[in-house]
């Protein structure tokens, strides 16, 4: 051995027996069977959830005009042999699904297994579309950040990632039908709806891949500027390295943070697209769950859920695979060493500054009345009177906007930080393998909305409730990667061979690393926190109808979009403004 040089010796890694094997195989396969079993029986319990009678529900979707008396519901539930409790009614599910049986849909009395696996490949095409648009997207807003980075800046990208943080909050139904109404209808250059040909992918693209994209981009962007502070960037950059290898090389490093999170909005793309769907005429799975979902037809909605619980769960997995590929070595060696970057500079003072313009606006709204009504000014343009216009009842739009503040941002804020501790918690005490949160993000926020309505009736807190349950999954996943990453560094390693406890290393290893970029990444989703409570205020799951939330409002402005396009503007203004606002608050030190 050359006297000076001297290499640490690893500690011995257990081999792996064939018990250990099998232990590894099993594991995953009981995950899925519990989860797909667990799941199978949430869905089963939502007639009885909601005291509704199976054979009701489901004759009122077939013949909406049918009087439901007694005969013809016993003769229905003969007829499809409908279970007499959702325990029952699982278990009768699950055996014949393991053996390819699907069941028969409740309501169209087609094959279920004619149904999913079409709306599948639909859905698939679709996601995994939009996925590589919102790829090729964030690489794009995140490349200035990784020329900065290379030149020994860490300012986060400049315009580019304010670009992406106003994408990131663009709600993707306004996107939908902003295509419809003006590329497909106005300029007649592509089709309003269906899914046919290579052309009706466009717009149905578009609409879930710019917002996915801007996320994906201010998150790798975020993972670049953690990288340029490791302590081999300033060594290869004083070593003389080629600026373009340590370009590639810092790609690389921050691509291992989002490949997790990029495998995560596949799946996540697949159920959650129901909206688009919905608007485009799509026959993808997100619309065939929501569908059966809302006429309780629970052969279709298993099936479906069951299909995209498997999907999360390999997903997970896959992810998990993929980092630890990307990371080599340096995963299992101590030759990682994550630091705390510096802070970008005026970051603070242009987020504080979109922040008061903000709070300006809704203070000028809160000063006027959200409830009074001229139907002599209904879908009154801008004016003295109205400074932001007037909506289809006359009510002044600036005060509706101060007026939805507090339940818009408020409520996604708190949405927030919950989650921000759920998915911490969660990713720093679980283990570096596909589990719960794979599953859960396979779950649409729709289901799990229609689930707790049921229970508890459509309200904005079943809707938070309900967001909430689905949201914390991204930022477990992040800070499960990061985690990894920390655990592998070798200052982690020499303070756990030194003796140090679990939550010592917790505390003063892992959240001081962890939390910042996780903790902006839980900012950049306020926004989409507030969109996904406005997708089920839609349906009729969330906010009423007479709510000023900005979300709610949205939903009601898109129907008079051509003629008072103020009303779409004016709350999509505010949530790009404070997704901007988000993206560029800085969390670390």
């Amino acid at each position: 051995m050359t006297a000076g040089r001297v290499r640490p010796v690893a500690p011995a890694r257990p081999r792996r027996t064939p018990g250990r094997l099998r232990s590894g195989l099993l594991r995953p396969a009981l995950t899925g069977l519990g989860a797909v079993a667990g799941t199978g029986l949430l869905v089963g319990a939502l007639p009885w959830l909601s005291g509704d009678d199976p054979a009701r529900t489901v004759l009122r979707a077939r013949e909406v005009e049918r009087e439901p008396d007694p005969a013809t519901l016993d003769a229905l539930r003969e007829q499809l042999d409908l279970p007499a409790d959702p325990v029952r009614g699982t278990l009768s599910w699950l055996g014949r699904a393991v053996s390819g049986d699907l069941g028969t849909s409740w309501v169209s009395g087609q094959p279920v297994a004619e149904v999913v696996p079409p709306a599948l490949g639909v859905s698939a095409t679709l996601a995994g579309t939009a996925a590589t648009v919102a790829v090729v997207l964030a690489v794009l807003f995140a490349s200035p950040a990784v020329r900065r980075a290379a030149d020994g800046r860490a300012d986060g990208g400049g315009a580019a990632g304010v670009l992406a943080a106003a994408l990131a909050a663009l709600p993707e139904f306004v996107l939908a039908v902003l295509g419809v109404a003006v590329v497909a209808v106005g300029w007649g250059l592509l089709p309003t709806s269906g899914f046919t040909g290579p052309e009706h992918l466009v717009l149905p693209v578009l609409a879930l891949a710019l917002p996915a994209g801007g996320l994906l981009g201010r998150v790798l962007a975020g993972a670049v500027r953690e990288t340029a502070g490791e302590a081999w960037v300033r060594t290869w950059r004083a070593a003389g390295v080629s600026r373009a290898a340590v370009q590639g090389a810092i790609a690389r490093r921050a691509l291992t943070v989002v490949v997790p999170q990029v495998l995560l909005l596949l799946v996540g793309l697949l159920g959650a697209g129901a909206v688009i769907e919905a608007v485009f005429d799509v026959p993808g799975l997100g619309r065939v769950a929501l569908a059966g979902a809302l006429a309780q037809d629970l052969p279709v909605v298993q099936a479906a859920v069951a299909v995209l619980v498997l999907l999360g769960l390999a997903a997970g997995g896959a992810g998990v695979l993929l980092h630890r590929a990307l990371l080599g070595p340096a995963g299992t060696d101590g030759g990682l060493s994550p630091e705390l970057p510096p802070p970008a500079p005026g970051a603070g003072r242009w987020a504080a500054g979109l922040l008061a313009v903000l709070l300006l606006a809704v203070l000028a709204g809160v000063l006027r009345d959200p409830a009074a009504q001229d139907l002599g000014d209904r879908l009154a343009a801008p004016s003295w009177a109205h400074p932001l216009g007037a909506d289809a009842l006359g009510r002044d739009v600036l005060a509706r906007f101060g007026a939805g503040a507090l339940p818009s941002v408020g409520l996604a804020l708190l949405i927030s930080a919950v989650v921000l501790v759920t998915g911490v918690a969660a990713g720093l005490l679980g283990r570096e393998r596909a589990g719960l949160a794979d599953v859960l993000n396979a779950l649409p926020a729709v289901v799990v909305g229609i689930a707790l309505a049921a229970v508890a009736g459509p309200s904005l807190a079943g809707a938070a409730v309900a967001v909430s349950l689905v949201a914390w999954i991204p930022l477990a996943v992040h800070t499960r990667t990061l985690a990894a990453e920390v655990r592998a560094s070798g200052f982690h390693l020499a303070a756990r061979t030194s003796g140090a406890g679990r939550w010592h290393l917790v505390r003063h290893h892992l959240l001081p690393v962890v939390l910042p970029p996780v903790g902006r990444h839980a900012l950049l989703r306020v926004p989409q926190t507030a969109l996904a409570l406005a997708g089920l205020s839609f349906l009729g799951l969330g906010a009423g109808a007479e709510s000023p939330e900005w979300g709610r409002s949205l939903a009601d402005g898109v129907v008079y979009l051509e003629r008072a396009p103020w009303l779409v503007a004016v709350p999509a203004a505010g949530l790009v403004l404070l997704g901007v606002a988000a993206g560029l608050v800085r969390t670390g030190r």
